[in-house]
Order: structure tokens, then sequence, then C-alpha cells
């Protein structure tokens, strides 16, 4: 079974949609593997804790750090800048992180751990329409 999913996302930042996930893979309730896959070049899909909102503050503030604005001296080698400061350093997160995700599912729910939330990884400054594309099978 197929399935698309649509995130409004705000700028960067880790938007977490466990929820839709789990109801959508709970209407098959079946066992295998459930496959998300990121349908953009400047943005990533991550498993990550969603208990505590400052492992999200600090991965960001992380990969922020590793991978500033190409507006920054550190960053002056860049030649794709014309979509703006954010763009390029964008692809490089999603490079640097997983675009795709495979999540074990029994009985049509996700094999999550307790703290473990899906998130999409925003890299962009403006807001954005993202698409996942998810595959249970």
């Amino acid at each position: 079974m197929q399935a698309e999913f649509t995130i409004q996302t705000q700028g960067p930042g880790l938007y977490e949609f466990t929820d839709e996930i789990v109801r959508w893979s709970n209407l098959v309730a079946t066992d295998g593997v459930l496959t998300l896959f990121v349908r953009h070049t400047s943005c990533s899909l991550l498993i990550q804790e969603n208990a505590d909102p400052e492992v999200q503050t600090d991965l960001r503030a992380f990969f922020d750090r590793l991978v500033p604005s190409s507006d920054h001296p550190s960053m002056a080698y860049l030649r794709h800048t014309y979509e703006g400061p954010d763009d390029m350093p964008a692809h490089i997160k999603a490079a640097l992180m997983p675009v795709s995700l495979s999540i074990p599912v029994s009985q049509g729910h996700p094999l999550l751990g307790t703290w473990q939330g899906i998130y999409l990884a925003e890299h962009r400054a403006s807001p954005h329409t993202r698409l996942v594309a998810a595959h249970l099978g």
C-alpha cells in the first residue's frame, strides 16, 4: 500500500508527523516494512527523540554550526548561491542526513521505540509544502 503525506513547514526545524504515519499504518493493519521517502532536495527525514524539545533545538544548532549560511565567511567557496543564503547549506544538510527511512511494522503498528518520533527536517528559511512518499509492504 502506498500513500503520500503533505507537511507544511514554517522555516528551519523538525516537524513531527509520527501520528499521521501511525493512523495510516493502522488502517493497513499488516506486517512489513514501511519505507518513507522525502521528495525534495533541501530537507531530510529523521527518527529522533520526541520527549524533550531541547533535543530538536540542539540538533538544529549543531547542524547550523556544522553548515552555516552561505553568507558566512567560512562558506565563501560556495557557488550555488542565487537562491538565497540558506539554499546550498540546505542541500548540504540534506546530503548529510537521510532522505528515506525504513521502519518495521507489526500488525499495523510501526515498531518505534518509546521516545522515537518521525520528523521531517526542514533546512530552508521560508515556508514550504513538503511531500513524503510512503510504501508499506
